[in-house]
């Protein structure tokens, strides 16, 4: 992975001792809140609900056992115990005191941390594909192109205020795991002739105008990869909104003007800013490329990963559900579920990050990564190490088997936490998993993803769950509109809304009908909630869902 050299250090140095100065300013009254709010955003600091809240970027969701130790240290030292992963691969600290705040980023200076461009509108925290350079499925790494993205886009002097914030994916297989179409830029890893390059995908978003971006150029040679994302900022800088933030987002500025000419203005941007790119950029991903070289692979028997699958069901079902399938046929991929039914989603405790920042030195060449999908994940893991990696796990409830199932749940952190939330989402998130964990069903349910956002901002995603829940206020009450058939891979789809909306109470039972329909409709076991779905469209479940209607037209 990627380690700070000189520069780095001194540059984050400089940025948290002038924020501290802030800081000072603001409490001493010398600084007004609304003075203070653009300075603070821009250091990832957020007045939430109750308190401060810190964002801190995991960029492109990569980290090491010492970085893992260092945010526990800092839950316990500063906040209350715990962080809360997110869907852009960041960790949030929710109970920060804002005198605080600068000890806090120096702790993260230490290690190769910060939270630089983790609010704002600029580029956000570049995300990238939790399997990369594990997956069997990839082209190439996708990390070096993150980190190369990060290192370009970090205090670039263009682009600090842009219409609105911007957001950027990356992936190197053909199976999106990065959710690339509902971003600003989406960037996937293609092979041409036996040269790799990108798909460039633009004008991606959910929030409250969901859309599906559309391809911009379906190959890109690597060598044009920083000039031609400058041209695409570039022309969205000039023409993004800024009159309306609702309307700010470069999927407004693509859906108003055509992709045909954002195209035609981006290719005559990027003709006048190549020639500025004289090979540095390309000296710099080699140097970037060279620190993502995979580990020296362990040579052991799996005999014992072997013999506990066959002996032991708890283990079994465990590896069949939390698994996949790595590079390299002896080591597995494994995703930690920080879902157990009951709890909240994305939620880890100091002792649980301690843990994996343990197993993750001890047995899996002390890296992890942060998953969109709020889990941890141990991309390098000899398969003898399974059964062992099992148990630590159990001892601080981190073996819950239920990855890519129902209780595998997104949710934001609603109104629990945030200022913008019109809804509860972690209650209902953790009334659909412990009920569905009562039914004894999640297995057989398969593979389903439910997400939950707590506004319309939608940063639980519900617009491409496959079951999609939205919480909005109804004259003061709770009520939760439901989305069928969103996507987020590379078939990636906005869901369809079923209907009226269900009060706080209601949702619960609401879901439970729409599983029992599926169950009873599903042209056999094997046969997925998203297939049937697509299969027989949106009317039997709507009849699931709203029972008195059908009795009523009967």
């Amino acid at each position: 992975m990627y380690q700070y050299n000189d520069f780095d250090r001194d540059f984050l140095a400089e940025r948290n001792a002038q924020f501290r100065a802030q800081v000072e300013r603001r409490i001493d009254g010398s600084l007004t809140e609304d003075e203070f709010k653009p300075l603070r955003l821009m250091n990832g600091l957020y007045l939430q609900l109750h308190a401060y809240m810190l964002r801190v970027a995991i960029p492109y969701g990569t980290l090491n056992g010492g970085q893992m130790n260092v945010l526990a240290d800092i839950a316990d030292k500063w906040d209350k115990g715990y962080g809360h992963f997110t869907t852009r691969q960041n960790i949030q600290y929710n109970w920060p005191e804002l005198r605080d705040v600068p000890d806090m980023l120096d702790a993260l200076g230490e290690v190769g941390m910060h939270a630089i461009q983790t609010s704002g509108n600029t580029i956000r925290n570049v995300t990238s594909d939790h399997f990369a350079g594990a997956a069997a499925d990839e082209i190439e790494d996708p990390r070096p192109t993150a980190e190369l993205l990060r290192q370009w886009s970090t205090d670039h002097p263009e682009f600090q205020f842009l219409p609105r914030k911007f957001k950027i994916a990356v992936t190197g297989s053909p199976n999106d795991r990065a959710v690339t179409k509902a971003h600003d830029i989406g960037l996937r890893m293609v092979e041409r002739d036996g040269e790799k390059g990108y798909e460039v995908i633009v004008g991606g978003g959910l929030g409250r105008t969901p859309m599906v971006g559309k391809v911009l150029r379906d190959f890109l040679p690597k060598a044009d990869l920083l000039p031609y994302c400058e041209a695409i900022v570039s022309v969205y800088n000039l023409l993004g909104r800024r009159d309306n933030k609702y309307k700010a987002r470069i999927k407004i500025t693509v859906h108003e003007n055509g992709i045909d000419t954002i195209r035609d203005l981006v290719e005559e941007r990027f003709a006048l800013l190549r020639p500025q790119f004289g090979g540095v950029d390309q000296e710099m991903l080699a140097g970037i490329e060279a620190q993502f070289a995979a580990p020296e692979w362990e040579q052991a028997s799996i005999a014992p990963f072997n013999a506990a699958y066959h002996e032991n069901p708890v283990f079994r079902s465990w590896v069949d559900t939390n698994i996949t399938k790595h590079r390299n046929d002896d080591y597995a991929i494994v995703s930690i579920s920080i879902k157990k039914q009951g709890q909240t989603p994305g939620d880890a405790t100091s002792e649980q990050m301690r843990v994996m920042a343990e197993i993750a030195r001890e047995f899996a060449h002390d890296e992890l990564r942060i998953s969109h999908e709020q889990n941890v994940i141990l991309p390098h893991v000899h398969k003898s190490h399974l059964p062992t990696i099992h148990a630590r796990l159990r001892e601080v409830e981190l073996a819950t088997a239920n990855i890519g199932l129902i209780s595998d749940i997104i949710a934001c952190p609603g109104m629990d936490y945030c200022a913008l939330a019109t809804a509860r989402s972690i209650p209902v998130a953790q009334q659909i998993a412990t009920r569905f964990d009562e039914l004894k069903l999640e297995h057989d349910i398969g593979e389903l993803k439910i997400k939950i956002s707590g506004c319309i901002n939608a940063c639980g995603h519900h617009h491409v769950g496959h079951i999609g829940i939205l919480g909005l206020d109804r004259a003061g009450v709770e009520n939760y509109q439901i989305t069928l058939g969103g996507d987020h891979t590379e078939t990636a789809a906005v869901g369809e809304r079923a209907g009226p909306g269900f009060a706080y109470d209601e949702i619960v039972p609401a879901i439970e009908r729409l599983i029992e329909a599926y169950l009873e409709l599903r042209a056999g076991d094997d046969e997925l909630f998203i297939e049937t779905y697509r299969r027989l469209g949106m009317a039997p479940f709507k009849a699931a869902l709203y029972p008195e209607v059908k009795a009523n037209a009967a």
